[in-house]
């Protein structure tokens, strides 16, 4: 984490004096590096990518105003996680978001790893940037969302960030039982769900994943609907947020894939592979009414040793853009 600007870190000492003196550009100097964090802790907390960037514009609002209230006892971004934090929960109140305890949830986003690739902060700990990455699994995310948003809260700053629980108990406005009770609710809840520590298991599974995919591309683009089948598990789910719809099963998915998309003719969708929550991903690319294909939405996969395990799809042309991905192409 990195350090509090005293008179030990010097550089950053200057940058906070002259933010406070109301010097717009020390102020986004002394910020920026610790955004990316930021962004995924608040993407952690929302479920949304869309929601993650409100929350941070927030969070550079309410710390330019309350830049005074740092006194650099903690490290800054620490201070900062307390911001995010909060500036969440307020974000999940004002639109109502209740838990979703099964089924769907409509506002899930995936999480491009470009953005993750920012996490390179020079103070930070290597196994904690590691940490986050893993900790933005798509399962681990969705997980979150069925938690009541102080449970979740809590249960992300004490197992993710490893926070205490005084420290929770304070940002919370709680007491410290309180606290460990909503720990011991959350955890209950994910019991059986992926965890921040078992979403690091998807590295073991990297080169067999990209394999599954580049037979996935070859046998979408062949339109062999026997060879797609063969690669995804009997119980695979397919699922496609905001709609509400779950398909469950090898036969199901493949009847959907030969039936739904361009009508079956899938030799006429591109593919262009991606990454998003740390899983390979494909961006999927419809004909237009020109000559040139029309960005649609992002498919996001999961594997395991004996195949595809989950594709969940975001028909979304706007999440392009943040993939780093051209909104058409030929």
């Amino acid at each position: 984490m990195s350090t509090a600007p005293t008179q030990d870190n010097p550089a950053a000492a200057d940058l906070l004096a002259a933010a406070r003196a109301g010097d717009g550009d020390a102020f986004r100097a002394l910020i920026s590096p610790h955004l990316p964090v930021l962004h995924v802790h608040a993407y952690r907390m929302l479920g949304s990518l869309d929601d993650a960037d409100e929350a941070v514009q927030d969070v550079l609002l309410r710390a330019w105003r309350a830049l005074d209230s740092y006194q650099g006892q903690a490290p800054l971004l620490h201070w900062l996680y307390r911001i995010t934090t909060t500036s969440s929960l307020k974000l999940i109140h004002a639109k109502g978001r209740q838990p979703v305890p099964a089924g769907e949830i409509g506002y899930l986003q995936p999480y491009p790893d470009r953005l993750l690739d920012q996490l390179t902060d020079a103070d930070a700990d290597p196994a904690a940037i590691v940490e986050h990455r893993e900790s933005v699994a798509l399962a681990f995310v969705t997980a979150l969302q069925r938690l009541p948003a102080r449970q979740r809260a809590a249960l992300i700053l004490r197992d993710v960030l490893a926070w205490n629980a005084s420290e929770v108990a304070a940002l919370l406005d709680s007491s410290i039982p309180a606290v460990n009770s909503a720990l011991q609710r959350a955890r209950a809840t994910l019991s059986g769900a992926p965890s921040a520590d078992s979403a690091a298991s998807h590295k073991t599974l990297g080169s067999h994943e990209r394999q599954l995919l580049d037979r996935f591309v070859d046998a979408w683009q062949r339109c062999d609907i026997d060879a797609l089948a063969a690669l995804l598990r009997e119980d695979v789910i397919l699922s496609m947020p905001p709609e509400l719809t779950r398909i469950t099963g090898r036969p199901q998915v493949m009847h959907f894939f030969a039936t739904v998309p361009a009508d079956g003719r899938l030799d006429t969708i591109r593919l262009v592979r991606t990454r998003a929550n740390g899983h390979p991903a494909l961006a999927a690319y419809l004909p237009g009414k020109s000559a040139r294909c029309e960005g649609y939405g992002i498919m996001v996969f999961t594997a395991t040793d004996d195949g595809i395990a989950t594709i969940t799809g975001f028909p979304s042309p706007g999440l392009f853009g943040r993939f780093g991905l051209p909104s058409e192409c030929d």
